[in-house]
């Protein structure tokens, strides 16, 4: 695992693609993003309110720039690239160029243990599921989440009411924290039955399969066997727990399984069915923090309001309460103890943070954060918006948009080495990257493909061959300002 080499609670301004260049590989935790949908819209928060000043455009041309770099991936990355040119037109294509390049940095500086999840709507939702399968493996897919975002329209049929967060990486650590509550309908089906403690379900106290020793052996006359099965009362788990708690103390440390058999009837926790030779089962009463785990329809969570504290009226904010479940379900903690064990909380990362919802969310839930805006106003927003949160002045806030400088790229050669030379020679064949023109060696200079300046770095990976007259063109810009300079 990487180590990040910036601090925490930083905020960068800036294109978020050079400064992610310049971050650590494997040294975050979870990412989320929520960038712009490619919706032919331009977006400013209006005035007067806490974002006032915030805006950017989402409409997309295919340009120089998007061509060189589809030439990059079609190099080094071919499965991404046909992904993009299954574009319908040169609009989506820039975007999913835009996005590429991006959603590449972003898989290097995860950790091979977090998670990503992508926010989006039916624009380019389709799109982006298979962009991320092609960068991030559909092996590490593990749900497409819609959470309704708005109310129902009246202008049209089937309006468009949702939108879409695709989640990668490993499974959801699956918290009480992040528990639902379960739906009335629900408790009036499943928990139908009553007595002085309240509603209970029949659940089984045996297991799937036959076993041997005590678990395999007739209780009060019952051989579980007889249907291929075996007892199994709980032991662990939160059903465990609340009989310990309010039924039988310490019944958690009884170690036979029919001495716990025996406790949890002498106590009238076993249902006998009327039937007789009939299987016993636990009434599992309902608890007072019951909840269900979130499937990946998110209803519960409603849209901000123009009313709400949370708002700052900046263009497609997202609620508190939407971040913080995905921060509970894929991140830790911080957690103190004594003085031989502290740690911290793991790192959440948003590329695209606009008004800074889930920076300020991590800060609440007790993790880092690290966040990048195009717009300077997202530094101003996170800082007011923790401030009215914590109901002190918040000191820690670290702005920065400068491109940071890797720590862990090891020792590398001096990019104008003659051991990189040789090797771009060879692999270039002695042609120049720019004209195609073939030298010899010594008329071949080593260039950055990505300026140092833009977060390139001396890795061979960046390095390239170009003529005396290509370098002075291209100078520290891209190359697509060489190719159009030589297109004329």
């Amino acid at each position: 695992m990487g180590t990040p080499n910036w601090k925490n609670k930083t905020i960068w301004t800036g294109d978020n693609l050079p400064i992610m260049r310049g971050m650590n590989s494997e040294s975050v935790d979870l990412i989320y993003l929520d960038p712009p949908f490619n919706s032919n819209t331009n977006y400013a928060a209006p005035i007067g309110s806490q974002a006032a000043g915030a805006e950017f455009k989402d409409t997309w041309t295919l340009n120089d720039l998007d061509i060189e770099w589809l030439d990059l991936l079609k190099a080094k990355h071919p499965a991404l690239n046909r992904v993009i040119h299954a574009a319908m037109n040169n609009s989506d294509k820039s975007y999913m160029i835009y996005m590429a390049v991006r959603l590449l940095e972003m898989r290097r500086i995860l950790k091979p243990t977090g998670s990503v999840y992508l926010h989006c709507d039916p624009t380019m939702s389709h799109y982006l599921k298979v962009m991320m399968d092609a960068i991030f493996g559909r092996n590490r897919f593990q749900s497409e989440i819609t959470w309704k975002r708005t109310f129902a329209h009246s202008d049209r049929v089937f309006s468009n009411v949702s939108d879409i967060i695709l989640f990668y990486g490993k499974p959801c650590e699956l918290k009480d924290e992040i528990l639902v509550p379960l739906n009335p309908e629900y408790i009036k089906k499943y928990f139908k039955h009553k007595d002085s403690y309240g509603c209970y379900q029949l659940i089984t106290l045996t297991g799937a399969g036959t076993s041997f020793g005590e678990s395999g052996d007739a209780w009060k006359g019952i051989d579980p066997t007889h249907s291929n099965r075996h007892w199994s009362p709980p032991k662990t788990g939160r059903i465990a727990k609340w009989i310990d708690k309010f039924r039988i103390p310490n019944y958690r440390q009884i170690q036979g399984v029919h001495a716990r058999l025996d406790k949890l009837d002498d106590v009238g926790l076993i249902y006998w069915p009327k039937k007789q030779g009939g299987i016993p089962r636990l009434k599992r009463y309902l608890m007072n923090d019951d909840g269900q785990v979130p499937t990946n329809i998110w209803t519960d969570i409603p849209p901000l309001s123009k009313r709400s504290k949370e708002t700052t009226g900046y263009p497609t904010q997202k609620p508190l309460k939407l971040l913080s479940r995905i921060i509970k379900a894929s991140s830790s903690a911080a957690r103190v103890g004594d003085e031989s064990y502290q740690r911290e909380g793991e790192f959440v990362f948003d590329p695209f943070c606009g008004c800074a919802t889930t920076l300020v969310a991590a800060e609440d839930l007790s993790r880092q954060w690290v966040g990048i805006d195009i717009s300077s106003k997202a530094a101003e927003l996170v800082k007011n918006r923790i401030e009215q949160l914590r109901g002190d002045v918040f000191t820690e806030l670290i702005c920065r948009d400068d491109i940071p400088q890797r720590t862990d790229l090891g020792e590398l050669l001096p990019y104008y080495s003659r051991v990189n030379k040789t090797r771009l020679y060879g692999e270039q064949a002695g042609v120049c990257n720019g004209c195609k023109t073939h030298f010899q060696i010594q008329h071949l200079e080593v260039d950055h493909i990505i300026a140092q300046s833009k977060g390139g770095t001396d890795h061979i990976e960046n390095l390239q061959l170009l003529c005396g007259n290509c370098n002075r063109i291209k100078g520290n810009r891209g190359m697509e300002f060489l190719m159009a300079a030589l297109n004329k």
